[in-house]
């Protein structure tokens, strides 16, 4: 096995790129100037522009976009199992307007009014500086599949929509995203959306409100209910445990109507498949008992339209999958002790995963992720670029 000062790292020179990577605007479905900056990087280093694809997933999207995944075949110089080593490079819109300042074992945002975008402009520098490096000082490595996916925060659109083809059918799959570089997180959790759309009756609310049915009244107390029941927020029923949430509403325009409509937005999580789909029933029963229960003078009554899609299925790897004992071997490899995490957060590794390409997520700094207080710690990013070269170069 390589000794540990084999896998030096030019770390002015992938600093510099995160820090390069993280100014440039890209949102989920505006993700087009940083999928040229990165073919501008791969060009630099004579990566053949054939090799250098982009796949038609602003097609299928529920959202279009501005670009597709950006995806890299590269041939090995010797024999082995293809490796794919992938990171998303959308952010959050809070991260528009980005401006990274070193400071100190960190990097930050100067603008005190924006995230980083380290979240996961570093999980994309990770990937690039490895080609990069393995570029510049000729090393040699097996097979490699380079992954761009677009579209991750909005719902893993980039991974669900990818052109699989283009892959070119990897053995080892491994995606940076997440905290600190030893950390192998393994699984993650499922998520159904629920769009509710309550409709009321309209009325005067001043001169005949006993015409009226209200829909904020429904939905209130549906979700009074579904708070006293605890189906909302943190779920525990004996073993069984998820989350759910009402994250937008939206309905009405003026106050002297009695409200007739309103839209609401949530969501259902759980690691089990059977449970997540019980937390969707108890929201559907609680807001059509409430439209039931909710009724005008006259006996009038609402009506409730309800709708759920699963979003992301969950998954969980088994320590002895390839790719985590990979994984593993090269977290160890430059000195750290791996940990093994289950998260309760989505991550383009379920779609991965549920498309039939176990994939080992890895962290590379980031911390306080989509928020003003977002940082990059250096030295963690460091790290997670040389787990990248051991793994790409077949180390371990």
């Amino acid at each position: 096995m390589p000794e540990r000062d084999s896998l030096s790292i030019s770390e002015n020179e992938a600093v510099a790129l995160a820090t390069e990577m993280m100014e440039i605007p890209g949102s989920s479905g505006n993700e087009r100037a940083i999928v040229k900056y990165i073919r501008g990087r791969l060009r630099s280093a004579r990566i053949p522009a054939r090799d250098i694809r982009t796949d038609t997933v602003p097609a299928r999207s529920p959202v279009g976009g501005g670009s597709g995944n950006l995806i890299v075949r590269v041939g090995g110089s010797r024999r082995g199992t293809r490796r794919l080593l992938m990171a998303h490079v959308d952010t959050v819109p809070l991260c528009i307007g980005s401006e990274p300042v070193r400071r100190g074992p960190f990097i930050e945002s100067r603008n005190p009014d924006t995230g980083l975008g380290g979240d996961n402009r570093a999980g994309a520098a990770v990937v690039l500086n490895t080609i990069l490096e393995i570029r510049r000082n000729g090393l040699s490595h097996p097979p490699l599949t380079l992954f761009w996916p677009v579209q991750e925060e909005i719902g893993m659109f980039g991974v669900r929509y990818a052109a699989l083809s283009l892959l070119h059918r990897p053995g080892l799959c491994f995606n940076w995203d997440g905290s600190l570089p030893h950390i192998a997180t393994i699984g993650a959790t499922g998520a159904c959306n629920m769009d509710i759309r309550v409709e009321g009756v309209a009325s005067h609310a001043g001169a005949h409100p006993e015409q009226g049915v209200s829909a904020a009244s429904i939905a209130g107390l549906a979700i009074a209910n579904l708070f006293r029941n605890d189906w909302h927020g943190e779920i525990t029923k004996g073993r069984q445990t998820g989350t759910s949430n009402i994250g937008a509403l939206s309905g009405g325009h003026a106050t002297n109507v009695v409200l007739p409509d309103l839209t609401l937005r949530a969501e259902a999580r759980s690691h089990s498949p059977s449970f997540r789909a019980r937390i969707v029933r108890e929201f559907r029963n609680a807001f059509e008992d409430a439209a039931d229960r909710v009724r005008n003078r006259a006996g009038a009554r609402g009506h409730v339209h309800f709708h759920s899609e699963p979003r992301y299925d969950s998954f969980r790897l088994k320590r002895r999958e390839p790719c985590v004992t990979v994984a593993s071997d090269a977290i160890r490899l430059v000195g750290l002790r791996p940990e093994y995490r289950v998260s309760n957060g989505g991550l383009d590794a379920n779609w991965m995963t549920a498309r039939g390409l176990p994939t080992v997520s890895l962290g590379c700094g980031q911390q306080a992720i989509h928020t003003v207080d977002e940082a990059l710690h250096v030295p963690s990013f460091l790290s997670a670029c040389r787990i990248a070269l051991a793994i790409a170069i077949g180390a371990v």
